[in-house]
């Protein structure tokens, strides 16, 4: 069993605001439906007759992959942004971010599905313009950048997603606490938690411990 070595927090996570797992079937559901919800031409009378086409700016199996990231894995939105594509390993399911220290995050098997999927039919028409290793490209039609998303693109493709599923108030940071949830119920221990969302602070991981508290509660209380 993973061991963890507690430390004081001053910071208290706001763990209630994580999404649920309905919620979670609710955005994943949007995202697998990104092409036709949100991406196609809204023209009814040119294309009456006809398939409507995609828009060219709109990028619907990155903005699903950028979903599936954020929720398969409990990432951050600033390491969401910093993934590079040589970091990504397939096999394995595991996305490597690098800064002072590396952090590793293991991503569920329709997770790295969706990131194939990006890859195959949507970056490579990016990665001509931006020629950049960093794996969510903005739109070649984007005048201006240097190849990376920024937090607000992040936070725009969240809320588009939240709003067609009838979501509100919560972030893409709900979505990483939702998988500390998660771990936290499956395995009851903060240790595994601090090791897929690389809490600095181990504190931050015990605070999950929460959920154990109320599912106790609510045990007692049944009897």
């Amino acid at each position: 069993m993973l061991k963890i070595k507690l430390s004081d927090s001053g910071k208290f996570l706001d763990i209630d605001n994580a999404i649920t797992s309905d919620e979670r079937e609710k955005l994943l559901d949007v995202a697998d439906n990104l092409v036709t919800l949100t991406a196609l031409s809204k023209d009814k009378h040119r294309y009456k007759d006809k398939e409507k086409p995609q828009l060219k700016y709109k990028r619907p199996y990155r903005d699903r992959a950028i979903v599936y990231t954020l929720t398969e894995t409990g990432m951050r939105r600033s390491d969401v942004i910093n993934i590079t594509i040589d970091k990504v390993n397939f096999k394995t399911k595991k996305i490597y971010i690098k800064g002072k220290k590396t952090y590793k995050y293991q991503i569920s098997k329709p997770g790295i599905n969706a990131v194939k999927d990006y890859i195959k039919k949507e970056r490579g028409k990016d990665f001509e313009k931006w020629q950049s290793n960093t794996l969510f490209l903005p739109s070649s039609t984007v005048s201006r950048g240097k190849g990376k998303l920024t937090p607000c693109v992040i936070n725009n493709i969240w809320n588009k997603v939240c709003k067609e599923a009838g979501i509100s108030g919560k972030t893409p940071h709900s979505s990483r606490h939702a998988m500390g949830i998660y771990i936290m119920k499956k395995t009851g221990n903060p240790a595994a938690i601090q090791k897929q969302l690389g809490h600095k602070n181990p504190a931050y991981s015990v605070q999950y411990s929460k959920v154990l508290e109320q599912k106790i509660e609510e045990i007692l209380l049944d009897r």
